[in-house]
Formats: structure tokens, sequence, C-alpha cells
């Protein structure tokens, strides 16, 4: 079944969402340090192989224990983008960790979603103006374009651009995203409303 997420498209600008597959089991990394900085930065034992800006839980850190998750398995809410710095580095920009607690060395893991491989899937997805209804806009990752599908960092990137956004045909729609194996076998990732707003000007 489809994962609900609206999306908000402001018509005469360049609309870019991504998306990324994350499927069960969990995966995990012990971890062996987290600094007191800005950005706080999180070591591993080993190479983590966390693709760059997935989603990323804390859980079980002694010491610096602001960083937790507050849910096992953790929640949405738990997660945090994760920007690779090297195999067994990781940093979360947005957060510092100067005030935090001292972590206690070598306890705690990432947790994170295992990533679903890409590599031989072609991307589809068409934006109606109704269930059913006319095809406003439709954009593969072959063919008509508009996705970009990346197996490294484990993302589907879908652009409208500035000219399609602005000649939308409806002021609200409905949209999905389907993959589609090599075998043709139809996974849908993503499904719900559109809105198109107007577009922002400015007074002098």
């Amino acid at each position: 079944m489809a994962m609900n997420l609206d999306l908000a498209i402001r018509r005469g600008e360049t609309f870019i969402l991504s998306v990324r597959w994350a499927t069960e089991p969990w995966l995990y990394a012990a971890i062996s340090s987290i600094s007191k900085s800005a950005p706080v930065h999180v070591t591993t034992d080993a190479a983590h192989n966390i693709p760059n800006g997935w989603d990323v839980a804390v859980i079980d850190a002694s010491g610096m224990t602001q960083l937790n998750a507050t849910s096992n398995p953790p929640k949405d809410k738990d997660m945090r983008r994760a920007t690779v710095v090297s195999s067994t580095e990781i940093e979360f920009n947005p957060i510092s960790s100067a005030s935090f607690g001292q972590h206690r060395a070598n306890t705690g893991y990432l947790a994170w979603l295992t990533p679903h491989a890409l590599a031989g899937y072609t991307a589809r997805m068409q934006i109606k103006d109704r269930v059913g209804g006319l095809v406003l806009f439709s954009l593969t990752s072959d063919g008509a374009g508009g996705i970009e599908i990346d197996d490294t960092d484990k993302v589907i990137e879908i652009t409208l651009t500035a000219a399609q956004a602005e000649m939308a045909a409806a002021a609200s729609g409905v949209y999905d995203l389907e993959l589609v194996s090599t075998g043709g076998v139809v996974t849908a990732l993503l499904a719900g409303a559109v809105a198109f707003g107007d577009e922002v000007t400015t007074t002098t």
C-alpha cells in the first residue's frame, strides 16, 4: 500500500521532491563516540554503509541521552537526516551537542531501515486533476523524464520545472508514484493530494 504524502506546488517555481524507499529489517551500527560539537558527529566502530541523506536514529547511547530515540523501535519523530562524512562517521547537521551530556564511549547504536536497492527499477508518476480524471503531468525515469533514480544514495528525485508548474491546468489534484522492477512488478510507493499555489510576487 502506498504511503500517503500530500504535495504543495507553487506556480512558477521549480518543485523538487526526494523520495527514499525504506524497508524492514532495521539495520544497526555500534557507536564508538559522539562529539560535543556543532554540528554533532557520530563515529561508528565499523563501516556503517548508510547512504548520504538517509534517516537515522540513535538508540541506547549512555551519557549523551539527548540524542536517543524515545521509542523502541524508533518512530518517524526519532529519525534524523544523516550527512555522511566518511565510511565510519556521520553528522546531524542541524544539531549542536555542545551543551549535551558527555557520551560514554562505545555505547549505543545507529539504527535505520534498510535502503531498498533501486538498480533496474524505473519510476513513473502521474498528477491528475482528480482520481480517474485528466492527466496534468506524466513524469518517468525514462522517456518523458522528470524523475532521476540514484542507486548509490538510494534516492528517487522528482522534478517539476517552473514552466510546468506555471502551466498547471487545475488548482488541485492527486498523484501517485510507482516503481517498476525489471520483472514488471509494480510497487505503489507514494500517493496523495496536490495543491497548486499562486506564485509569490514582490513589490518595491
